[in-house]
């Protein structure tokens, strides 16, 4: 064959002769290593003797930062060029001008970057604009591990200032409270495990979820449409699981159960062939596929998934997006005739999908279904979790060929360039396994049990005189959520200062009119709120009081110290009833439920003591029986209980957050998440967070189920005590600032002046409405919620 090109360029043609005839030299030589070696040089040598044309930036003014060479990485095609960054942009200019003679990317828009691995290598960057798209705005793979880091700490350094920074594990906060879809959640995972839209060899993975492609309807509310997210694609048949384990027994070492995977650059291919023809052609050296191998049906590729010998291929991001089109032959292709006749063409749908737009929708529910969501971090663990290496990944039958993992192979070790080049496509070609992101169980998603709100909001229903229980206690749930919204219009309305020394405890009468306050100073405070005036004044002992509480019916109050002691106070007779003398140090803090006394002390000991009725007569002294006694290695500074009295968080001197079940009084979980005391930890309403605070300046979120620390949080000064609703937190600092925290944003939303020394207390009443603080500087303030 002749062909015959015309450049639009005159007066270059000797050029492209030239690197013509050098690219031919290269295409002939014997060895795959002698080619890449040859291309390599020309490559090296024509970039040398270019630079970056400064005359391409936005501004006169622009201060040039860096400047290197680099390749812009699309599916398989990487285009040779210059990086520069300036202090408001970055650039990438390709020697070839194409597919523009600059591509120019503002540092103001980045919202996320990423390292990648590319060719196995640390070399990759990748920069997005948007926060949740699947595709970036650039990815570059340099020459030099330094480069792209420098590039990296250059960009990220900017970001810090404008954009939080994002890890798994916050991703995974804001995905459990619901704010993130499983869609969203699984393009961040992807994300953050290497997986780029640009990188065929690791492109995103999603899961095949509906397992039903018979049915004339698709019955999301039956777990038997659902795949088993709990076991990988190869584990799904049980008989053919059972074949692959008979050959994975008599294997020798290094044993595999699958000789395929479950994401390769063939399969991306195979479904994304209607869409992108030219890249099946050049991995297939200018050929489809066999028409029958094609990607013809949906029913058909999820059966032979099932029962293939060697298929276990799970899916795309596409599955669950907007865009039809990977479903369509928009392209007019010849694909081929398969063997019953008929030519390829657009892919067959379930009988439950009328349109390729109804199938992608049926596929977007099912994601986001319930039982998607009370399931996802299974499948979770098995791709990007605990379950992919080791002995829980042979336990859950998910086992793959040892070069697809991280570190299967050190191609710097291999002499031969040769056997190195064959070795690193054999890789590329054959799949990747996901970076590992999670090395303990996934946390669960919560999801919402869905309350019968038609009763409530109907509109024809008659009015009732009274509210059902129902709908007010929605109402108060809605004036709980209002309230936490505009945390940050917080109002101070009052402020006393009633304390020789830095206030330690506050409690509050059920009408919130007398507030009872302990003190370093040794003394329990009573002070009315209508009158403005204190009203008692009670002493124990003459060492400081920790903490205190008011019982229920507000007769008695308790106070802890550093006495060792416990102190009952009855109200209404105004003297000391009782003393529980119950620890061998300092007693620093209690809890009461259900006529249960829970207490923490510097003896390393959490307590627990029944015997202290909500009504304390004052005639006779009560006997305390101790029903449990919760041992920690060092002191114990802080402790609070879940709405339920069924857990115990415990925070102590050496920075450890531990979580109790006081049912059984065993550990759940030990968290060193601190460095310095833990000055404060609590559950969130639901119980499925804990929040700590420690003298580092640090708020640590950790998952009560699985003890994951999954949100980190700082701040430049000790966090002293807080409140918090599972979403914000109202936080009093060491310089006696108020902080409103955004957990999910991941940032600081309002600072609010408060006391002149540090907030050492806080409290809030029911409705969210009302807030008293303490501090170093002997205050309490109060504050009201103005909106």
């Amino acid at each position: 064959m002749e062909y015959v090109f015309e450049l639009d360029v005159s007066g270059k043609v000797e050029d492209v002769v030239e690197t013509l005839l050098q690219l031919h030299r290269a295409s002939c030589l014997d060895k795959l290593g002698d080619q890449t070696a040859m291309i390599t040089a020309i490559l090296q040598s024509r970039l040398a003797r270019t630079s970056f044309d400064k005359n391409r930036f936005q501004s006169v003014s622009e201060k040039l930062h860096m400047e290197c060479k680099a390749e812009m990485v699309t599916p398989l095609v990487t285009n040779p060029g210059h990086v520069c960054i300036t202090d408001t942009n970055l650039y990438f200019q390709p020697l070839n001008g194409y597919p523009k003679p600059v591509v120019q990317i503002t540092l103001q828009d980045v919202r996320r970057i990423y390292k990648r691995r590319h060719g196995l290598m640390p070399l990759g960057l990748e920069v997005f604009c948007t926060e949740d798209d699947l595709c970036s705005d650039i990815y570059l793979k340099f020459y030099e591990p330094q480069d792209r880091d420098d590039l990296y700490f250059y960009i990220a350094t900017y970001l810090e200032h404008h954009v939080a920074e994002r890890t798994a594990e916050s991703y995974t906060l804001q995905w459990q409270r619901g704010h993130l879809s499983n869609y969203q959640y699984l393009l961040h995972l992807n994300n953050l495990a290497d997986r780029s839209c640009n990188d065929l060899s690791q492109y995103p993975v999603f899961p095949w979820i509906i397992s039903d492609y018979c049915s004339a309807e698709l019955d999301l509310s039956n777990p038997g449409t659902f795949r088993d997210l709990s076991r990988p694609v190869g584990a799904l048949n049980k008989e053919r699981l059972e074949r692959l384990l008979a050959r994975y027994q008599e294997m020798p070492e290094p044993k595999f159960m699958y000789g395929s995977h479950y994401s390769s650059p063939g399969y991306v291919l195979f479904y994304l062939v209607r869409i992108a023809p030219e890249y099946m052609l050049c991995l297939q050296n200018g050929r489809f596929d066999n028409a029958d191998r094609m990607f013809n049906s949906i029913g058909e590729t999820w059966k032979n998934c099932l029962d293939g010998a060697t298929d276990f291929k799970e899916l795309i991001p596409e599955f669950y997006g907007d865009d039809v089109s990977f479903l369509v032959n928009n392209l007019k292709l010849d694909l081929g005739k398969r063997q019953g006749g008929q030519m390829v063409d657009d892919v067959e749908l379930p009988p439950w999908a009328r349109s390729p737009e109804d199938f992608l929708q049926k596929s977007k529910d099912a994601l986001e279904s319930n039982y998607v969501s009370e399931h996802l971090h299974e499948w979770i663990d098995l791709i990007f979790g605990y379950k992919q290496k080791g002995s829980d990944a042979v336990g859950a039958h998910n086992v793959f060929h040892p070069l697809t993992y991280e570190g299967g192979v050190d191609l710097n070790s291999i002499e031969d360039p040769d056997e190195k080049v064959a070795m690193l496509t054999q890789i590329l070609e054959f799949g990747q396994t996901p970076k590992q992101l999670f090395v303990t169980p996934h946390p669960r998603r919560i999801t919402p049990k869905f309350k019968n709100f038609s009763q409530t909001y109907s509109h024809n229903a008659p009015m009732a005189d009274s509210p059902g229980e129902e709908s007010f206690e929605d109402l108060t749930e809605e004036s709980k959520t209002l309230a936490w919204n505009n945390i940050a219009k917080l109002q101070l309305h009052d402020q006393y200062k009633i304390h020789k020394e830095a206030v330690t405890g506050i409690a509050v009468s059920c009408n919130g009119s007398s507030v009872f306050t302990t003190s370093q100073d040794s003394t329990l405070k009573m002070f009315s709120k209508e009158s403005k005036m204190l009203q008692r004044s009670i002493s124990f002992s003459n060492m400081a009081l920790s903490s205190c509480l008011l019982l229920p019916g507000d007769a008695t109050v308790i106070s802890s110290s550093w006495d060792n002691n416990i102190y009952f106070y009855s109200i209404a007779f105004a003297r000391r009833q009782d003393t529980l003398m119950g620890h061998d140090d300092a007693v620093s803090k209690i809890c009461w439920h259900d006529n249960r006394l829970y207490s923490a002390s510097w003896d390393s000991t959490v307590k627990v003591w029944s015997g202290v009725p909500a009504e304390m007569t004052c005639t006779r002294r009560q006997r305390f029986d101790m029903l449990a006694e919760l041992e920690h290695d060092v002191s114990v500074d802080t402790i609070s209980l879940n709405a339920a009295s069924t857990l115990l968080v415990s925070g102590t001197k050496e920075g450890t957050v531990n979580i109790w079940d006081l049912t059984t009084a065993t550990m759940l979980h030990q968290i060193p998440c601190h460095s310095g005391t833990v000055c404060d930890a609590a559950f969130s309403p639901d119980s499925r967070h804990v929040l700590s605070t420690g003298e580092d300046g640090c708020l640590n979120v950790i998952d009560v189920q699985t003890g994951m620390l999954i949100s980190s949080m700082t701040s430049d000064e000790p966090q002293r005590c807080f409140i918090w609703d599972g979403n914000s937190v109202l936080s009093g600092s060491q310089s006696g600032e108020l902080l409103v925290w955004d957990l999910l944003g991941g940032k600081i939303s309002e600072r609010i002046q408060g006391h002149t020394g540090a907030v050492t207390c806080i409290w809030m009443n029911e409705q969210c409405s009302s807030i008293i603080t303490g501090g170093e500087d002997r205050q309490i303030m109060f504050w009201k919620l103005q909106y």
